[in-house]
């Protein structure tokens, strides 16, 4: 039978790669998604003047990939 990459310290908590999550990982990996939409909401709704004028079609880009940081910590999520 294969040995679990579990361990547990002195305390009896999981240390290593089964460790639970700081409490502050969940809302700041939602809290990336949902600012990444509304800047692309933001964008369509003002007529492609906000958030930021200068970058263009670009601001779906920024969005996007605003929205795609919440989604890899999705990944480590225990």
């Amino acid at each position: 039978m294969a040995r679990g990459t579990s361990t547990l310290d002195s305390a009896g908590t999981p240390s290593g790669k089964d460790a639970l999550n700081p409490v502050w990982f969940k809302p700041v990996m939602f809290g990336f998604m949902l600012v990444g939409l509304l800047w692309i909401i933001v964008y369509y709704l003002s007529g492609t003047s906000w958030p930021v004028p200068q970058f263009g079609a670009w601001n779906i880009m920024v969005g996007f990939g605003i929205m795609f940081i919440g989604f890899l910590m999705t990944t480590r999520w225990r």
